[in-house]
């Protein structure tokens, strides 16, 4: 029988409501399987822990602790953005992982985030193999995006949405009662760079039971100032008021964001934020209604005293699958969603490799936007719908939620040299 590694569980990009759960999942897992994981080492802030050798221990964290991870928001190791290039642009870097992973017996390599881990990921069991130290690497999907390819859902979003149906429900009918004397307009700006899932889900707040105007601009449609203006007026004047949710990457013809400030993040990305104040300045100028605008940001990330159950129990599920896969032999792969059944909701896990996900993004099919562009489809409310079902409250102390904070105590170092991020 093969001697037992450890295992190196890292955090990446914009944490969830969600993302502790995955981890949770890893960890937990691999607890159950000493015989071949001997521990889990997690990365300070990502992948520079183990770049920069400061790696946490997680196993002297108690099980109770480890368990409280599942209803616990953010990341609970510190999280990055810091991407790795291509081999031959970051050689050093790579080369520099398997060095760190050498010196501490990690056989085992769980990278939990986005598209640009995924690449990472999939980068680090390549030239593992060709290091000679070969690492079985396995990504752990996650992003309030919704833009990975493949799965069927990606963890964080689930919450994300079930945050922004209520917010823009619950909105309206605060606008419904002033829009008499006051305010007639409210704009929610909500995360979604390329991809409109986040901003579809505002969509939800409407339904038989709640007929609400709704106007939603998502990044797949070009906007159409004029067609925008004509939709607002339609609505207000059928409903005396009108919610807009409006998604970060919403776009020009030409493609400048609505919400481009004309500063780049660390991947390289076009920094937004502003679309709301844009837009809601728009209608002021064309219809001359009050407004109230507000962005959702880390509040709709954040928010895990209203996470969605679904999206809890998968993102639990798909870090447990990751160290199981593993266990199996497994390498380059991610574990995925897949759907069975709309209604009622049925799923399972399955497979990915990881040449097929990485750098891949998901956009909203046409079928999920209405004709106008500014809605959501009945195919649409399908998907969304049980992604936001289910509450899965923390425990509450005082009024207020009771979160866990580990003990990140250090792994000693063995290498103890210096390495410039």
């Amino acid at each position: 029988m093969a001697a037992a590694k450890n295992a190196f569980y890292a955090q990446s990009g914009g944490v969830t409501a969600v993302i502790n759960a995955s981890a949770c999942g890893v960890i937990e897992t691999a607890r159950k399987h000493t015989d071949k994981i001997t521990n889990v080492y997690a990365g300070r802030n990502g992948i520079i822990g183990a770049l920069t050798e400061d790696l946490i221990d997680t196993s002297l964290e108690s099980a109770e602790d480890i368990a409280a991870l599942r209803h616990t928001p953010s990341g609970a190791f510190g999280s990055c953005r810091y991407k790795l290039k291509g081999l031959e642009e970051s050689k050093a870097e790579y080369e520099r992982l398997i060095e760190i992973f050498k010196a501490h017996n990690i056989g085992y390599f769980f990278y939990n985030g986005g598209g640009d881990s995924a690449d990472t990921c999939h980068k680090i069991s390549q030239i593992s193999e060709k290091m000679g130290f070969p690492i079985q690497a396995i990504h752990v999907p996650k992003t309030v995006d919704n833009d990975l390819p493949i799965t069927d859902v990606c963890p964080g979003f689930g919450s994300v949405a079930k945050y922004i149906a209520i917010s823009t429900r619950e909105a309206s009918y605060d606008v419904n009662s002033m829009a008499k004397t006051s305010t007639k307009v409210f704009v929610l700006e909500v995360m979604g760079r390329h991809a409109g899932w986040i901003a579809a889900a505002g969509g939800l707040a409407a339904d038989a039971d709640n007929d609400i105007p709704v106007v939603i601009l998502f990044p797949e449609v070009e906007f159409n100032q004029d067609a925008f203006i004509n939709k607002v007026k339609e609505k207000i004047e059928q409903y005396g008021y009108c919610s807009i949710v409006v998604s970060e990457g919403a776009h020009w013809p030409d493609g400048k964001f609505l919400a481009e400030q004309g500063t780049r993040d660390a991947f390289g990305h076009a920094q937004l934020g502003g679309a709301a104040p844009v837009v809601a300045n728009m209608v002021k100028d064309a219809l001359g209604h009050k407004f109230h605008w507000a962005v959702a940001d880390y509040l709709q990330r954040a928010a895990r005293h209203i996470a969605s159950k679904t999206d809890v129990e998968q993102a639990y599920a798909l870090g447990k699958a990751a160290v199981e896969m593993a266990l199996a032999g497994d390498n380059a792969v991610m574990p995925t969603i897949d759907r069975k059944s709309d209604l009622p909701y049925v799923w399972d896990i399955g497979q990915a490799n990881l040449e097929d996900v990485a750098n891949v993004e998901k956009m909203m099919p046409k079928e999920f936007i209405t004709e106008d562009g500014f809605g959501i489809t009945d195919a649409c409310r399908r998907y969304l719908t049980p992604l936001i079902e289910g509450e899965d409250y923390p425990p509450y102390e005082n009024g207020m939620p009771k979160y866990v904070t580990l003990k990140n105590n250090p792994v000693a170092k063995i290498l103890n040299t210096e390495f410039e991020i």
